[in-house]
């Protein structure tokens, strides 16, 4: 990944717990996350967006979201 133009926010986020275990497990902090350490209290409201629409009701069960979220994170180059 490209190195993010505020330099201070990537070596916060290299310091936050969680995202220190993401980068080990992936070999990389994937960009959203940088929000995440930047803008925690904003963060929070996109995560549960994001848990609404992955978990919540729907006529297609949490597999085939995940699913389609990965093969659309394919096709846009992104890891997943």
């Amino acid at each position: 990944m490209h190195p993010l133009f505020l330099s201070d926010i990537e070596a916060r986020t290299r310091e936050h717990p969680l995202l220190q275990a993401v980068g080990k497990a992936r070999g990389v902090i994937p960009g959203i996350f940088h929000l995440f350490a930047f803008k925690p209290a904003a963060a929070r409201h996109l995560l549960r967006y994001t848990q609404e629409v992955m978990r919540g009701p729907s006529p297609l069960s949490a597999g085939w979201r995940e699913l389609i979220a990965a093969f659309t994170s394919a096709k846009n180059l992104c890891p997943f």
